[in-house]
């Protein structure tokens, strides 16, 4: 009598279905890490000297490294689209594209990169190495809240301080643009401000801050789970750190296009009732003169 053949332990539906498993873990794991830190902010704030110390290390100490981003980011653009606008006859409206590019999409979107590879990294090894001391179940045992005390003003320093890190970068990346555009492609300077004037409106600088602001929250909250989430010994600390970064690039990107869209769909609704309202003033004026 033939035995009926084992089934394998592993295919490649089993490493599908194991997957999304973990997929579906780690997405509930980070929803309720934020909302435990979302209770605890509304507990209290924690000590000044806390929130400064942190907000130093994310704002301060990352200065150098947005500026150096931003100026590179507007020179590049200038280099990279003279050409397709040369060929047009339309060099001189170059501002407008590296000036919109700038403050919509790569001004947020890049330093919030650097910023998960600096700060986000920084926070998930420094929380890991606690978590590897035991020095988070000390403060439990001690009855403070971990993460009222170490993801609270981490939070707050990412939340607060990367959209004004951004507007460093979008202002230094616009002055590379404008600067490389004038002395190095013979572009009138009139016509660079003139042409990003008429493009550039404060909407879209507002929409890369709002940008911005998701993107500061998204790195603290992912680089703090990872970090108490982090493994035993050192090998744990820089997969943590590892994961920190590219989670919060892959988020970084997601939230992009998401509030793209909906900055977008935003922005044609409002724009649509302002063109509804100036028509209808011009027919009530008709009627008038009528």
């Amino acid at each position: 009598m033939s035995s009926i053949p084992a089934s394998p332990s592993d295919t490649f539906i089993h490493a599908i279905g194991r997957f999304f498993i973990e997929l579906v873990l780690a997405i509930g794991d980070l929803a309720l890490f934020g909302l435990g830190m979302l209770r605890a902010l509304l507990r209290g704030i924690p000590k000044r000297r806390i929130v400064f110390g942190c907000m130093y290390e994310v704002g301060v100490r990352s200065v150098p490294v947005v500026l150096v981003t931003g100026l590179f980011i507007g020179m590049v653009l200038a280099v990279q689209t003279y050409d397709q606008f040369a060929s047009m006859h339309m060099e001189s409206r170059l501002g407008a594209i590296i000036n919109v590019s700038l403050v919509k999409e790569l001004g947020p979107v890049l330093a919030a990169v650097m910023l998960a590879g600096r700060v986000g990294s920084a926070m998930a090894a420094e929380l890991g190495t606690m978590r590897v001391t035991e020095q988070i179940d000390a403060l439990r045992a001690l009855g403070a809240n971990p993460v009222q005390y170490l993801v609270v003003p981490r939070f707050l320093a990412c939340f607060l301080l990367i959209p004004l890190l951004t507007v460093m970068a979008d202002a230094v990346g616009v002055f590379g643009g404008w600067m490389l555009s004038t002395s190095a492609l013979g572009i009138e300077s009139t016509f660079y401000w003139h042409h990003s004037n008429k493009y550039v409106a404060i909407f879209d600088v507002a929409g890369g801050l709002v940008k911005s602001m998701f993107f500061g929250a998204a790195i603290a909250i992912i680089a703090c789970n990872r970090g108490f989430q982090c493994g035993a010994g050192a090998e744990g600390v820089g997969r943590a750190a590892t994961e920190s970064f590219v989670l919060s690039f892959i988020v970084i990107l997601s939230l992009d296009f998401f509030l793209g869209v909906l900055i977008s769909a935003i922005y044609r609704l409002v724009y649509a009732g302002q063109a509804a309202s100036v028509w209808l003033d011009a027919m009530n004026s008709v009627g008038g003169f009528a």
